[in-house]
């Protein structure tokens, strides 16, 4: 019955509600057994006879009958002590002493004390004129605690708590309900997602700090596994187009060769070749989608080693020395011979710099020029490749490193572009050395990659 949340919580504030009005009442009980009705009545009358004696104390002091008809009228004692705090007065002088009054610390109208013989009496106190001390006392009343209790306690704390406890009922219920509402969303949302291939809409925040919090986490993580999904629909996608063309040309010319319609050395030749290329590109892709998930997984096996990145650089510029002599491109290198050491994995760092400078020859035009260079920044190696090509739109910027994004498949012919996993490669391989890559570009005015990466201690 009590096995949700919002039932619980009801319970748990009906219970701490309940418990706080059982306090309640054991302290009123407490309260009136210590001051109950008769002792309250019985306060009344010694104030009311102090009161009469001090505003004319010779009629009483000083005449004893007026002072029995008042002590027989109001049921009181009367006592006078001089300033020695010795007995000079008693009505009563047979009862059991009484002793001098304490001091009357915390202002009461009436105190306790008690006689000789142990009993107790209800006193008050009064300084008169001569510097004597007044003195009324009368027996304290001996009430039964269960007519204390059925007397003065038992109806209000009846009527105060079955109203308190109602409305504190209902007060807890919509506690309950501001709590355990805005969760059953949140588990409803969960239960029903993913339905269909459409996107679940955030839940909106409610209730509680802790469980508005709660939400937000809840909807980051639909967030992220919405891209993820959506990630992992467009990589299926991407590598079933990329995966398409070459299969269709190996099926293709595989089907020349068997039913004789490349029917001479030379086409046979050709088509083969065709089958070469096109395996060895579907392998270039197997290569890198593999390496992707292995940085991505951070299995990826770097052997890690003092680098010097100068040696390095201008190797990669050799590498495409004759390549950017017959595109007509001017390529070059800014590199300072005292560059530091760097940690990390030589051939992935130059796999980097390959394919960067690879790219920015393919995007570069006739007459145009391709710059690598090298500086120190503080404690870190900046590395910049910039070209004069076409550059790139602000709107794909955001994109470049995504696997299989290209800016424009069309403009050059798909396989210049490759298959577009280089720059995510790139990205992963400079992560994984605990560097950072950034681009910046502008449409007509080239681009330029900046790799800034750690210097070895």
């Amino acid at each position: 019955m009590f096995s949700s949340l919002r039932s619980r919580l009801w319970l748990s504030y009906a219970f701490v509600i309940t418990i706080a009005l059982g306090i309640v009442a054991i302290v009123l009980f407490v309260f009136l057994i210590r001051n109950p009705l008769l002792s309250r009545q019985t306060q009344e009358r010694l104030r009311t006879a102090q009161s009469l004696i001090t505003s004319n104390p010779r009629d009483f002091i000083d005449n004893p009958d007026s002072l029995e008809r008042l002590t027989r009228t109001y049921e009181v004692r009367v006592l006078v002590f001089n300033s020695a705090r010795e007995l000079v007065f008693d009505s009563n002088p047979n009862d059991p002493g009484l002793p001098f009054p304490r001091r009357n610390l915390l202002g009461r109208n009436s105190q306790v004390t008690m006689d000789a013989s142990g009993n107790p009496w209800l006193y008050t106190s009064s300084r008169m004129q001569n510097g004597r001390l007044l003195v009324v006392a009368a027996p304290r009343p001996r009430v039964p605690l269960l007519n204390i209790f059925t007397d003065e306690l038992l109806l209000p704390i009846l009527e105060g708590g079955l109203i308190a406890l109602l409305l504190s009922l209902v007060l807890a219920f919509a506690l309950s309900r501001w709590v355990a509402d805005p969760l059953q969303q949140v588990v409803v949302a969960a239960r029903n997602y993913p339905k269909g291939s459409e996107e679940m809409k955030p839940v909106s925040p409610r209730g509680p700090r802790e469980v508005q919090d709660l939400t937000r986490a809840f909807n980051s993580m639909v967030k992220r596994v919405n891209s993820t999904q959506r990630s992992q629909r467009d990589f299926v996608a991407n590598v079933s187009h990329e995966l398409k063309t070459p299969l269709t040309s190996v099926q293709g010319f595989a089907q020349a060769i068997l039913d004789g319609t490349a029917d001479t050395p030379e086409a046979r030749k050709q088509a083969a070749q065709i089958i070469y290329n096109e395996a060895g590109r579907m392998h270039r892709m197997a290569l890198d989608l593999l390496d992707l998930a292995r940085f991505e997984a951070g299995t990826a096996d770097l052997k890690m080693s003092s680098v010097d990145m100068g040696p390095l650089l201008r190797g990669v510029i050799e590498k495409f020395a004759l390549q950017a002599q017959k595109a007509g491109v001017n390529l070059q290198v800014d590199v300072p011979s005292d560059l530091p050491l760097l940690i990390g994995d030589g051939d992935r760092l130059a796999q980097v710099f390959t394919n960067l400078v690879d790219n920015a020859l393919k995007y570069t035009p006739t007459k145009g020029h391709v710059t690598l260079s090298a500086a120190n920044v503080g404690n870190e190696m900046e590395l910049s490749i910039t070209d004069t090509g076409e550059g790139v739109p602000d709107e794909a910027l955001p994109h470049l490193f995504d696997r299989f994004y290209q800016v424009d498949p069309s403009r050059a012919g798909g396989e210049k572009h490759g298959a577009g996993l280089g720059l995510a490669i790139v990205q992963e391989i400079t992560q994984a050395h605990g560097g950072r890559i950034s681009v910046r570009s502008q449409a007509g005015h080239g681009t330029t990659f900046v790799i800034h990466l750690p210097l070895a201690a």
